[in-house]
């Protein structure tokens, strides 16, 4: 799941959980758009912490010369 995937279902969580006022038999929106919140959310997190930081170590160039032998 990548950070568009998780930003929508927030999104839509967010709308389901506060905007939604329409009632399903046997189904509450209300729940529902919690449960998308956090599966959002979860998904953002781990999304930044597989993906987010790298270890960018320094490189370094190194020239090694080697001495020629003199005959």
């Amino acid at each position: 799941m990548g950070i568009g995937v998780s930003v929508f279902l927030l999104a839509l969580g967010a709308i389901l959980a506060f905007a939604v006022n329409a009632s399903v038999s046997g189904l509450d929106i209300n729940v529902i758009g919690f449960i998308l919140m956090v599966a959002g959310a979860i998904g953002l997190l781990m999304t930044m912490l597989v993906f987010g930081r790298r270890d960018r170590g320094v490189v370094e160039d190194r020239v090694v010369t080697r001495e020629r032998d003199v005959y």
